[in-house]
């Protein structure tokens, strides 16, 4: 009887530690780890990564480890929402991610079904966070905050140059080239030139001579940096001077490997520089120990999983639902980028855009 007994709760003891090495946290990540944009995907794997080996080493989340599961969107709408199924169909709960607009406006949709919580770290859109969506959040601002804060500067200091507004005809590229033309057009300022172009080409040499034939001086651009890069390049190429100027799609150094030394004085917007902030110090440190500058969106991804612990611990739940509704209710988070609320939307309460400019391979505020 004492043999049973005794095996009776080894077996039971057994069953309990199995039970609660099953019990997880099941968050994905999500981004271009490959194509033209892959640099960028690589900024949201490396925060998440270094975060959830952060959080487990210090007893995950209400005592649950973090199991990561990782999809490649290829920045494409239709990879993005395949992606955003398998998460559905391997029980993840949590998603940091995806880096496109494009991608995170149907990829949430999916998720919103699929009840899964998702928290991009770079997708400014408006629309990604105005349909009403229970499930969506951002940790970086919006275009028509960006825009403003662009067309603010050119109105202020580049009032008498030509300007020419091109856009990449994404959500994000056309949108954010908008909102800047918006806030020049109000100011009464008026773009010479105004024309989309197809991402992945490489020959602008059209649009360049265009370009060139106006006059323009400064060239506001939205898109990404592949596409940054050779305009700045074929520009240089015909001889002209022509400052461009862009948002956050060309915060990797990448930009300025395709651009070339004619890459020097382009104008930049982006967040403040988490890098500086005394908050991320330690997290900074530990990054470039491993040979990553937590550029761009490193920290912004970094910071997306501190909210999700912090939120989940205040809830008292892993419940995506339970923690949304946490996060929608105006706390506050001690995060790398600093103390972080969301609104109703899922927009953060407060987020500055500053200007940068590149020189010598890297980009510092103006």
């Amino acid at each position: 009887m004492r043999k049973l007994l005794l095996a009776g709760l080894a077996l039971g003891a057994s069953l309990a530690f199995a039970a609660s090495a099953q019990a997880q946290v099941k968050l994905g990540v999500a981004g271009p780890l490959t194509g033209p944009n892959a640099a960028f995907g690589a900024q949201l794997k490396n925060g998440v990564d270094q975060a959830v080996a952060d959080i487990n080493a210090s007893g995950g989340i209400l005592g649950q480890q973090i199991q990561l599961f990782v999809g490649d969107d290829a920045s494409t709408p239709a990879q993005g929402t395949s992606i955003a199924n398998k998460f559905v169909s391997d029980g993840v709960k949590y998603v940091v991610g995806h880096f496109n607009s494009g991608v995170s406006i149907p990829a949430s949709t999916n998720y919103e079904e699929g009840g899964i919580l998702q928290i991009s770290p770079a997708s400014t859109n408006p629309t990604f966070t105005e349909r009403k969506l229970w499930n969506v959040f951002r940790t970086c601002g919006r275009d028509d905050q960006q825009g403003a804060v662009a067309g603010e500067y050119i109105l202020k200091s580049l009032k008498d140059k030509k300007i020419a507004i091109v856009h990449d005809k994404t959500p994000y590229g056309k949108g954010l080239a908008d909102e800047t033309q918006k806030a020049i057009n109000k100011g009464g300022v008026k773009e010479v030139v105004y024309e989309g172009i197809t991402p992945g080409e490489k020959d602008y040499s059209a649009l360049v001579s265009k370009l060139k034939a106006a006059g323009v001086d400064v060239l506001y651009y939205g898109g990404l940096h592949p596409e940054a890069g050779l305009l700045v390049r074929q520009m240089r190429d015909q001889g002209m001077s022509t400052v461009l100027f862009s948002g956050d799609g060309i915060t990797d150094k990448e930009y300025w490997t395709i651009a070339g030394p004619g890459a020097a004085g382009t104008l930049m917007t982006f967040g403040p520089d988490p890098r500086n902030n005394p908050a991320a110090k330690d997290i900074v440190a530990k990054f470039k120990a491993k040979g990553i500058d937590p550029e761009g969106y490193v920290l912004y991804s970094y910071a997306a999983v501190q909210i999700i612990k912090q939120a989940a611990e205040a809830a008292k739940s892993v419940d995506p639902k339970k923690v949304a509704e946490y996060m929608h209710s105006g706390a506050t988070f001690n995060t790398v980028l600093g103390p972080l609320a969301f609104d109703k939307k899922g927009d953060l309460t407060k987020l500055d855009y500053v200007v940068y400019v590149w020189k010598d391979g890297g980009y510092s505020e103006l």
